[in-house]
Parts: structure tokens; C-alpha cells; sequence
């Protein structure tokens, strides 16, 4: 009994001990905010202190009007002044009878700041006139000093044309500096908001991340960001879905203040657009982006690029793409897959990214060793009938620098050859377990495409290419053309570890030669030939006549040529 009444007690002193605690915790945190509070009120005394005593000092003088005023019965009731001292805000209000004559709706107020003048020295606020009365409380970028203020009201004889009513100059006494985000007429008409930026001044890293509404677009769905640096100057339409809008705007230009503009597309005149907002970014990282470049196909296809942002990006023998496809867009819906062409000096390699309900994401190689690569994005000619031959359409391209010192061009899975996959993979290790080196594999995976593939006549004839066309496929199928053979013997190879490539050209027995492939494989140093086409059999009156024969693997150079003009290499 003892020892139970002993750990009841216990267990009572531990809950009655936590729950103390807590409330000592909750006790500190109402002092420190208690504490806060006070610090802040302490400030904004010190500082309204000041602002009564530079007053006192300047001798306050009745702010005089231009005479526009009586043209419109418009009055300034604040400010009152023609120099004055603030505490970090100032509203400026004012009453206009004759609002009903005025060819626009805002009142323009101009703020520069008298200490620095630059390129960023100047904000513009553009106040709504409504029921006769316009509002609006502005603070002051550059923090403390002195500044210019300039009231300007809309014209009653033209549009978009303001005449003075009143200037002023004041002085802040508050260190902090604070930008407001402002919108232009245009941005207001067209009813922006930026919703996850709250100052037009921005502490950032690399890029900045950009959210907003725009609710009244007439004649476009897009919106255009402009990013500015020095003389450096980026512009980029960005699609608009549902009023909505969200991008990582790319700091291109290294560490220092990049000038972000929203700008909103103009109603009365297509594919031009109005400045809408301005932001200042101040990105605080080194690093030197380049800007990608789009073509006009990137907006009439509707693709939207989420990887890469940039360009002049450094990676690893790997490359991400990435992106989606608005479902509205001219072609959308047949668009199932884009090509992603990759160039490095005089090499140039072809991927295939599919499309899959409306998005796209995956890895191309760069296949050429270290160095830079040209990147394009492409999306596919729409065809109405079969061809023997793809078009496509670039959308965009960067750069990309490559730092994996080994040029593998011959081993990597390409288009075509999906060397990695697990069922080659397997099969490759079946066909060549007897084997004792890599000219008998070579040969055991030229036996295996010749006696087990069908030519397929009726491919030929009618050009029913695909852009999915692969070994996988010419495995499933157990037919295909010349290029199906190459593809299916050259991801065999490639997963033995055995170099090879896909060479295109001619071929045929007389004058007239068709297109064709056929492939060649490393072995003991050297390349050697294989047509697995030509060794499967051979077309007579419209059909294959499976006839194995190895006279196409390694066959004698000279002999070779007489059926066979090689022409490219193939990735």
C-alpha cells in the first residue's frame, strides 16, 4: 500500500511540476513580447520627437497650389506644408469637385529622393480617384534624407497627359528604408496583385519566386516579366491560368540589385504590353546566369519551361528537362513528345522526352565529354500522312557545361537504344553466356537480331515511322526496318559493355540506293561492321525471305562499300 501511495504522489508532483513549467514559459514569451511592444513605442516616440522638433526648426510654410487647381475645385488636405518633417509615412489625401472632366482616374504622385540620385531614385504611386477624393499612405525608399514630391492630376482636354498641382519637399527622420509596391493604371485596370511580395525592395538568392492575380486580360493569357541589370536586359512572357500566376524569375546577373517589371498586356493594341509593377531585387548570390532563349513556337505550342530557368548551368554527364504543356494551346493534345537536341562542337545528339498528360520530365546525356553543349527544346511537326524522316520546331534554347571527364558516346543509352533497361540487360547476358570474348559476343548478338527479327515490308513501304521506334519495341513486335535491327543490336551491345554506334546511308544492289542503317561495334580496339538487315534475309515481291547468312558481320571492307555508302553517325 505504501509503495503505491508513493508513486501516485510521485507521478502527481511530475504533472503538477510540467504544468508550472509551461506556464513559466508562456509568462516569459507575454514579457518579451510585452518587452517588444515597448521597444517599438520607445522608437516611434524618439523618432516623432524629432519630427516635432524639426518642425519647430523649420517654420512651417502653408503649401501653395498651381492654379490648375480652380480649373478642377481640386485641394490638397494633406500635406499642408512646403517643408516639413515625417516619421516614416505620410498620407496624401486630396478633393477634386469636378472629378466628372478628368480624361483619366488616378492622381500621380512622384517621390525622388533629394540624397541619391540614380536610376532607382524616383517611385511613382498612382492613387484612384473615386467619389471625387483620392488617398493613399507612402513611405520612403531610401529611408532617412529628403525628397522631392511631386502631385500631378489628370488633364480634362487629352488622355494620359497630368498637370501639376501641387510640390513639396520632406524630410523623414526614420532610418528604415521601405518601398512600397506600387501598380501602374494599366495593372490596376487589369485588377494585378503580387500576393507573395509585400515591399518593393527584396532580400534573394539566385531567383526570386513570383505570385499574383490578374483578373481583367482581354486578348491574351500571359503576362511579361522584364529583368534588368546595368545594361543587361531578359524579357519572358509567362502564361497566366485562371487569373493566376506563379515563376522563379532568374537572377541572371550576379550579386547586386536586379530591377524585376510586371508588365500587363496593353487592351487597345495586340502583342504589346504596359509596365504594371516594379521590383527591386537584391540577390545576394556570385553566381553569372545566361537567359534562355524562346522562339515564337514556345508560346503558339503553349510549353511551359519549369527546368532549366537558365542558362550557362553546370552538371554531370546528366540533364533534366522538364515542363508542361497548356492543354488549350494550338496542337496540344497530339503533341506526345519533345526532342531535345544537344550539339558540342561538330557532335550532335537527338533524345526524346514523351509527353504525358501534358507534362514531360526526364534526362538527357551529354554524351560528348566535358565542355559546353547548345541545348534546344523541340517540339514535333504535326503530320497528316507518314514520312521516313521527323521535322521539328525549336521552342527554346540555353547552354550547359558538362564537368564528367569521360566521353562515352558509344556506351550511353540513346534514342533508340535503351541499353539500361533491365530486359536488355537480361537477354544481352543469355545471348552472350557462351561467349569467350567480345568479337564472339558481338557476333552471338549478330546471330540473335538476324534469325529472331523479321523484316517488315509493309513499314517500308507505307513510312510508318514512329517517334517511339526503339529495341524494346523491335523486341515486342519481332519485326521492323533497317533502323529497328540497328537500334535492337546496338542496345544488346551497348549493354555487353561493347561500344557501338548506328551509322546511317545508302544501300542496295544497283544504281539506286535506299536509306539505311546498320551499326558498328569496338572490339579489340578497332571498329568492325555489322548490317544484322542484310544477314536476316532479303525481300522478294513484297516479302521477307528469311535467309540467315553471316557474310555482314565484319564483312570485307571493299566489298562492303560496293552495297553500302556510310554517310552519318547516328545519337
Amino acid at each position: 500500500m505504501n509503495v503505491k501511495k508513493l508513486l501516485t504522489i510521485t507521478i502527481l508532483s511530475l504533472v503538477l511540476t510540467s504544468a508550472c513549467s509551461n506556464g513559466s514559459k508562456t509568462q516569459m514569451s507575454d514579457k518579451k513580447e510585452t518587452i517588444q511592444v515597448s521597444t517599438e513605442k520607445t522608437e516611434l516616440a524618439k523618432y516623432d520627437k524629432l519630427v516635432k522638433e524639426k518642425n519647430n526648426e523649420l517654420k512651417l510654410e502653408p503649401l501653395e497650389l498651381t492654379n490648375y487647381k480652380d480649373k478642377i475645385g481640386a485641394t490638397l488636405t494633406n500635406p499642408k506644408y512646403k517643408k516639413f518633417a515625417v516619421n516614416k509615412e505620410l498620407t496624401i489625401s486630396g478633393v477634386i469637385e469636378k472629378e466628372n472632366q478628368l480624361k483619366e482616374r488616378y492622381a500621380w504622385v512622384k517621390v525622388s529622393s533629394l540624397d541619391i540620385i540614380d536610376s532607382n531614385s524616383v517611385q511613382d504611386y498612382y492613387i484612384p480617384i473615386e467619389n471625387g477624393t483620392f488617398k493613399e499612405d507612402i513611405h520612403f525608399y531610401n529611408g532617412k534624407g529628403n525628397y522631392f514630391i511631386r502631385v500631378m492630376l489628370p488633364a480634362t482636354d487629352r488622355n494620359n497627359y497630368y498637370y501639376d498641382l501641387a510640390t513639396f519637399e520632406v524630410i523623414n527622420v526614420h532610418p528604415e528604408k521601405q518601398r512600397d509596391v506600387t501598380y501602374t493604371p494599366y495593372a490596376q485596370d487589369a485588377n494585378l496583385v503580387l500576393k507573395n511580395v509585400d515591399s518593393g525592395l527584396i532580400e534573394a538568392s539566385e531567383h526570386l519566386n513570383l505570385q499574383g492575380k490578374v483578373k481583367n486580360l482581354e486578348k491574351t493569357t500571359t503576362i511579361m516579366i522584364e529583368v534588368k541589370k546595368d545594361m543587361e536586359n531578359w524579357k519572358h512572357e509567362i502564361p497566366v491560368k485562371n487569373g493566376q500566376f506563379s515563376y522563379d524569375v532568374p537572377l541572371f546577373y550576379g550579386k547586386g540589385l536586379h530591377q524585376i517589371n510586371v508588365l500587363v498586356p496593353d487592351k487597345m493594341k495586340d502583342n504589346r504590353y504596359q509596365y504594371g509593377t516594379t521590383l527591386f531585387v537584391n540577390n545576394r548570390s556570385n553566381k553569372q546566369m545566361t537567359p534562355i532563349e524562346f522562339y515564337r513556337t514556345y508560346d503558339e505550342r503553349g510549353i511551359q519551361l519549369e527546368t532549366p530557368r537558365f542558362g550557362n548551368d553546370v552538371t554531370k554527364l546528366t540533364y533534366q528537362i522538364k515542363g508542361k504543356i497548356d492543354p488549350d494551346a494550338n496542337l496540344a493534345k497530339e503533341t506526345t513528345h519533345i526532342y531535345i537536341k544537344t550539339k558540342k562542337d561538330q557532335d550532335e545528339a537527338l533524345d526524346i522526352i514523351p509527353v504525358k498528360n501534358f507534362t514531360f520530365d526526364g534526362s538527357i546525356y551529354l554524351r560528348f565529354g566535358p565542355g559546353e553543349y547548345e541545348v534546344s527544346v523541340n517540339v514535333p511537326e504535326i503530320r497528316e500522312k507518314n514520312t521516313n524522316y521527323f521535322r521539328y520546331f525549336s521552342v527554346a534554347s540555353f547552354s550547359v557545361t558538362n564537368h564528367d571527364q569521360n566521353d562515352q558516346r558509344d556506351l550511353l543509352p540513346s534514342r533508340g537504344i535503351p541499353s539500361k533497361h533491365s530486359k536488355i540487360i537480361k537477354l544481352a547476358k543469355e545471348i552472350t553466356k557462351d561467349s569467350k570474348n567480345d568479337r564472339e559476343k558481338a557476333k552471338a548478338i549478330y546471330d540473335f537480331t538476324s534469325k529472331n527479327i523479321s523484316y517488315d515490308v509493309q513499314k517500308f513501304k507505307n513510312n510508318e515511322f514512329e517517334w517511339d521506334d526503339n529495341a524494346l519495341k523491335t523486341l515486342r513486335l519481332k519485326t521492323g526496318v533497317c533502323q529497328d535491327y540497328a537500334y535492337l543490336a546496338g542496345a544488346l551491345l551497348r549493354a555487353s559493355n561493347i561500344e557501338a554506334r548506328v551509322i546511317s546511308g545508302k544501300a542496295g544492289t544497283g544504281l539506286l540506293k535506299n536509306n539505311h542503317a546498320w551499326i558498328e561495334a569496338k572490339v579489340n580496339g578497332k571498329w568492325l561492321t555489322m548490317d544484322p538487315t542484310w544477314g536476316a534475309g532479303y525481300v522478294q515481291n513484297d516479302q521477307f525471305v528469311a535467309k540467315y547468312n553471316e557474310q555482314y558481320f565484319d564483312p570485307n571492307e571493299q566489298e562492303f562499300r560496293k552495297t553500302h555508302i556510310r554517310e552519318n553517325i547516328e545519337y
